[in-house]
C-alpha cells in the first residue's frame, strides 16, 4: 500500500502509487513506528524541493526520526504547494531561483530564511492553502504557474492550461472559469524574471 507522502499543487499530502520527479520536506511530520503522518503538515518554514538521487545516498522512506520524505510530480507542483529549491542538494538551482526571486520582487541580498518567511505567508491561510487573485489573464501567466478552478488544479505551459493529476498532465475539457492562483505570487514573479520550473514530461506531450 502506498505511503501518504505525495504532495498535490494545493499542498495536500495524499497516498498514490504514481512516482514523482522530486522529493523534499517540511521538517519531521511523521511517526516512524507506523510510517504515517502526524496531524501537523509542517514543522519548519523551510519547505524544500530536493533531487531524488544525490551522491548515491539511500534512505528508507519515513522510517526514522529525520525529515519526512515528501514527493512531487514535478517542480511546478512543488512550487505551487509553496516549496522552493534546496540549497544543499540543488545549490545551482537554488541560487538561480534566489536570483530570479530577487529580480522579480525587486529586492537584494536575501537569505533563504527571508524567502521562506514570504513564502510561508503566501502559501497558507490559517491551516489551509491560500489562493490568490490572478495578476494576469490566465493564458498570459508564465510557464510553470499553477491555478485552481472547479476543484481541480491546472498548469500553464506554452500558453495553454493543462489539467494536473498524480500521473501527469492532460488536456483540458471545456472552459476554465473563476480561476485563482495557486503558485505563491513571489514565486510567480521569479518565473517572470527568468526561472524555469522543471515540468513533468507529460506537459510537453500535451503541448506538443
Amino acid at each position: 500500500m502506498p505511503l501518504q507522502n505525495r504532495v498535490t499543487p494545493t499542498g495536500d499530502i495524499i497516498a498514490t502509487a504514481h512516482r514523482g520527479m522530486f522529493t523534499g520536506n517540511r521538517g519531521i511530520i511523521h511517526d516512524p513506528a507506523t510510517r504515517t503522518l502526524l496531524k501537523r503538515r509542517w514543522a519548519s518554514r523551510a519547505w524544500l524541493t530536493c533531487v531524488c538521487d544525490f551522491r548515491g545516498r539511500r534512505r528508507e522512506v519515513m522510517a526514522g526520526r529525520s525529515w519526512t520524505e515528501l514527493f512531487f510530480l514535478d517542480e511546478a507542483t512543488a512550487f505551487a504547494a509553496g516549496h522552493r529549491p534546496c540549497f544543499f542538494c540543488r545549490r545551482e538551482d537554488a541560487n538561480g531561483f534566489r536570483a530570479a526571486w530577487e529580480k522579480g520582487n525587486r529586492v537584494s541580498s536575501l537569505r533563504a530564511a527571508d524567502i521562506d518567511t514570504v513564502l510561508h505567508r503566501e502559501r497558507l491561510e490559517g491551516s489551509r492553502k491560500r489562493l490568490h487573485v490572478l495578476p494576469l489573464p490566465l493564458l498570459q501567466l508564465p510557464d510553470g504557474a499553477m491555478i485552481r478552478a472547479s476543484e481541480e488544479s491546472f498548469l500553464i505551459a506554452g500558453g495553454r492550461a493543462l489539467r494536473w493529476s498524480p500521473a501527469g498532465y492532460f488536456q483540458v475539457q471545456g472552459a476554465i472559469t473563476e480561476a485563482k492562483l495557486l503558485t505563491p505570487p513571489s514565486t510567480l514573479r521569479a518565473f517572470s524574471a527568468g526561472y524555469r520550473a522543471v515540468l513533468h514530461p507529460s506537459a510537453k506531450e500535451v503541448v506538443g
